[in-house]
């Protein structure tokens, strides 16, 4: 398959944008420089029979499968809560991944009708997943309230020069918006919209092969809402604007796991998704924490840590006391770092785990069997 590969580094980092994941360490150690890693997590059930996607959430499936925590700001606790409650329900079965989102708004609208538009530009509900969790090959879906649509792929996150492969549609996509109200209607208060969304898990394992969904694996997924402020003029909807600088205000970023910066394309800090083979409703099973997330979270900030090293040096450093001006001043895992001029590749373990990560100096990880 051929693709057209269009580079939105400008435009698109305005709004899709990093978030910080945190999850404090199992031994408890953290430097107070870096962000505690702390991860949402959730179990997935799954639905004994293919779901009908027509947005409105009321089949049995949906109605025992539970609730994610309500979003918050896409940089955590240290903003306000957002206006608008949202959260997200998950379930799979052997063909798709279902995502539903209930996005409560007073005033629902929206512009965009053609796909692979830019939908963020509308209030959006947004959908990031990358199976096997290296960070590189993973894939952003958005969605306005007029079930506009807006697939992608990146190959890399965008602080690695992506790219964005806007063109690239996921074959088989079902989705569907339900409106508790009336659409670009400002007379009236509306309610809510929710949103039904099935992943085909056979377009999902393209870039992620031996990493699809099955029971006990966990998958790195996070969802955002993106929502403008906006009035109304001569029955229309608009968006405020800021008579300071003439233009909208910027639009809130509501995130299920929040990432810390205003920024969604850090997928190590997203959120932890468990499929279960327990049918929604006949039972739960437990999330189970990989202690060697914690070992992959230190190697990450060794690598923005070397980024930062590297823009001052124009090198890498096989010194780790070197990167404690970075705001890293000790390491738990003892991590081993070999150099180029221009590369870099960093492993470290965990002594009661069975494998050895490893990360490079473009941020993706993967891991080796101890010998």
């Amino acid at each position: 398959m051929k693709y057209i590969i269009i580079i939105f580094s400008t435009l698109l980092t305005s709004c899709l944008q990093p978030s910080s994941h945190k999850k404090e360490a199992a031994n408890g150690k953290q430097s107070a420089e870096t962000p505690m890693f702390q991860p949402k997590n959730y179990v997935c059930y799954r639905t004994e029979s293919p779901l009908t996607i027509d947005g409105k959430l009321d089949e049995r499936a949906w109605q025992n499968a539970p609730w994610t925590d309500d979003f918050l700001d896409i940089e955590g606790e240290v903003k306000e809560k957002p206006k608008h409650r949202t959260h997200v329900k998950m379930l799979w079965d052997d063909h798709y991944f279902y995502v539903a989102a209930e996005l409560e708004d007073p005033h629902i609208w929206a512009t965009l009708t053609q796909r692979d538009a830019v939908i963020f530009y509308d209030n959006d509900f947004e959908v990031f997943l990358d199976p096997n969790g290296d960070t590189h090959g993973y894939y952003e879906y958005e969605v306005n309230a007029l079930n506009t649509v807006w697939d992608l792929l990146l190959l890399k996150p965008y602080r690695e020069g992506g790219p964005a492969i806007t063109n690239w549609d996921i074959k088989n996509l079902k989705s569907a918006v339900h409106i508790n109200g009336t659409i670009n209607d400002p007379s009236d208060i509306d309610q809510k919209w929710t949103v039904e969304i099935a992943f085909p898990h056979k377009v999902l394992n393209e870039l992620n092969q031996n990493h699809g969904a099955k029971h006990g694996r966990q998958w790195r997924v996070n969802f955002s809402r993106v929502q403008w402020q906006s009035t109304h003029v001569d029955g229309v909807y608009k968006k405020t604007i800021n008579p300071e600088t003439g233009k909208s205000y910027r639009e809130d970023n509501w995130v299920w796991s929040p990432q810390g910066a205003i920024d969604m394309h850090r997928p190590e800090r997203w959120g932890m998704v468990q499929f279960s083979d327990v049918i929604a409703g006949k039972g739960t099973d437990e999330f189970i924490y990989n202690l060697d997330e914690d070992v992959k979270w230190e190697l990450y900030n060794l690598y923005y840590a070397q980024r930062a090293y590297y823009k001052n040096n124009r090198h890498y450093t096989t010194q780790l006391s070197k990167l404690n001006h970075t705001g890293i001043s000790s390491f738990t895992f003892n991590p081993v770092v070999k150099t180029t001029q221009s590369l870099f590749e960093a492993r470290a373990s965990r002594k009661e785990s069975a494998f050895i990560w490893h990360i490079d100096q473009s941020g993706r990880t993967w891991k080796s069997k101890k010998h």
